[in-house]
């Protein structure tokens, strides 16, 4: 088989670049060859919007390395001919841990505490005492594959576990709260696992944060768009919540610099899904994919 063209919509990481350069020829979007190219590949975060879309005739496969589709427009893909692949399961279990991480190093204060190490306060100073986890009430906002994952390990490590979500899931074993605000009054942990897109947008917001309270931890590893951040940060800066676990901001890289001021915040780079297994795995899925569609196999298609 010939090598075919390639269109990196985003900024390819280099193990997933070099695994496609292997048997493709992949290009920019303002190289010539890029106009004929029937494989695009993008990003769960850069996506590909209508225009994009609508631009390339040539265009009949976008595979897109994540498990978020709320950037990428599946009903212009479907009316021109487009299907979309991506990698809904090969994240789940890497993100879920990250999840608890995120917990564990916001209520008992992990980053703060390594913090506090390193800059030589331990010999003249004591650190106030964090909060524990077991026996804590914990919401889980989405219960997709990864927040039923998330809400496995939450009961493991001895916490009690509600969630919300769109509608009620008969057969989940954690009890179902309708309204995100009901959830957060009764949490001690509220942690962040829906979709993004403009049915979750702002959906943590100023009251949604003051149900939580002021002994409890926010978690987000879903979008930076489903929390009203101005609100979170007036919340960490006052005392609203006693803190949060971020994977996630409403702009990446450049996140608020009042981030950075705050002790009772844990930062993290979007990084929640990177590890050498995970990565492996997407990549390895992505070339299935594409290959699958290359030979006329099936293959999991999003825009169908």
């Amino acid at each position: 088989m010939s090598r075919e063209t390639i269109l990196a919509l985003a900024t390819l990481p280099k193990d997933l670049r070099d695994a496609l350069s292997a048997d493709f020829d992949v290009v920019e979007r303002d190289d010539p060859a890029a106009r004929d190219a029937r494989i695009a590949v993008t990003t769960g975060m850069v996506g590909a919007d209508a225009g994009v879309l609508q631009s390339r005739p040539a265009l009949r496969l976008l595979a897109s390395m994540g498990v978020g589709l709320d950037r990428i427009d599946l009903a212009t893909a479907r009316a021109c001919g487009i299907a979309v692949c991506h990698t809904p399961d090969e994240l789940t279990e890497d993100v879920a841990d990250f999840a608890v991480g995120l917990l564990y190093a916001a209520s008992r204060r992990i980053a703060e505490a390594d913090r506090f190490v390193r800059a030589g306060r331990w010999a003249g100073e004591r650190m106030s005492p964090s909060s524990s986890l077991h026996r804590k009430a914990a919401g889980v906002v989405g219960l997709g594959r990864i927040g039923a994952a998330i809400a496995q390990r939450l009961t493991g490590i001895g916490m009690r576990v509600a969630w919300t979500g769109p509608r009620p899931k008969p057969e989940a074993p954690w009890p179902f709260v309708p309204e995100i605000r009901a959830l957060a009054a009764q949490s001690d942990a509220l942690i962040l696992a829906m979709p993004g897109g403009s049915d979750t947008q702002g959906m943590v917001d100023a009251e949604v944060l003051s149900a939580l309270g002021p002994r409890g931890i926010l978690v987000n590893i879903a979008r930076g768009s489903v929390v009203d951040e101005p609100a979170l940060l007036a919340a960490l800066e006052g005392g609203t919540i006693a803190g949060a676990g971020l994977d996630v901001f409403a702009s990446e890289p450049a996140l608020d610099p009042r981030f950075l001021r705050l002790e009772n915040a844990v930062l993290a780079p979007h990084y929640a899904s990177l590890t050498r297994e995970t990565r492996e795995a997407i990549v390895g899925r992505l070339l299935r994919d594409i290959t699958a569609f290359r030979d006329g196999q099936p293959f999991f298609n999003a825009a169908a």
